[in-house]
């Protein structure tokens, strides 16, 4: 029997209280079983590998249709649910705050806020707290402990400003995020000059040139992949495809393999 909404948000918000864990990005409900059934404890979502599965780049995907996904990637394990809001789906704080509301009714538990318009870029700062605080407003207005993350984008968006980048999260920490993240950094010691400057739990995303344990004892809490695992798929498969159609060469297709174990039978 699946679990409440209400146990999947204090279970998530559990997680963050005890030893740092990684996070899995499911990209569509199926990679979102495989990943529950090799024993992860919750998922988070990735625009880009989501949007990837609409045949489009990231930025580029709809609110109903984010929507839609967060309900699908609900209800394909008993795990809690993040999802990656993007912007809010709109420049406005309100924005910010009806993009927590409908991930809330989808059925997540948690969601992301970042301070990145894709069509101006950065917010200034000011208006970039404003969307936060009005995003807590409204996950607190909920009648479960909705996490939200706010995210600073400096480091992936051109502008590796790790002063800025700090700032931005403790005002983001002040106005009440519950979790703080600062996509794009690459070394322990910008993760620990982060993790140093904040009280609330961080989350890092996981880049080749670290390893868990390096983010771990810089005192990152939470560990996510982004679209890493989409792309790894998907690039698997355009190589097998690649074999077959330059030489003719099946080998590659080995089939399911624990496909059914992973899927319950």
């Amino acid at each position: 029997m699946q679990p409440t909404q209400h146990e999947k948000a204090a279970a998530f918000r559990a997680l963050h209280e005890g030893e740092p864990f990684v996070i899995p990005n499911p990209w569509d409900a199926g990679s979102a079983v495989v990943f529950a059934a090799l024993g992860f404890k919750a998922l988070a979502s990735t625009s880009s590998g989501f949007a990837f599965t609409l045949g489009r780049s990231d930025g580029h995907v709809t609110l109903d249709e984010l929507a839609e996904h967060a309900a699908a990637l609900d209800r394909a394990t008993p795990l809690p649910v993040t999802m990656d809001l993007e912007h809010g789906y709109g420049a406005a704080p309100e924005d910010a705050a009806g993009a927590i509301t409908r991930a809330a009714e989808a059925g997540a538990v948690g969601g992301s806020i970042e301070d990145n318009d894709p069509q101006t870029g950065i917010y200034d700062f000011e208006h970039a707290v404003e969307r936060v605080a009005a995003a807590v407003e409204t996950a607190r207005g909920l009648d479960f402990p909705f996490t939200l993350t706010a995210r600073a984008e400096n480091h992936i968006r051109g502008n590796p400003d790790l002063g800025d980048t700090i700032a931005r999260l403790q005002a983001f920490e002040r106005v009440g995020a519950d979790v703080l993240y600062a996509p794009g950094l690459r070394t322990g010691h910008d993760i620990r000059a982060v993790t140093d400057a904040v009280s609330k739990p961080v989350n890092v995303l996981a880049l080749a040139g670290l390893t868990v344990g390096e983010i771990v004892d810089a005192g990152g809490q939470r560990i996510s992949v982004g679209g890493g695992l989409t792309w790894v798929a998907v690039r698997a498969m355009a190589a097998a495809a690649e074999e077959i159609r330059d030489t003719g060469d099946l080998s590659s297709l080995t089939g399911p393999g624990p496909i059914r174990e992973w899927l319950g039978g």
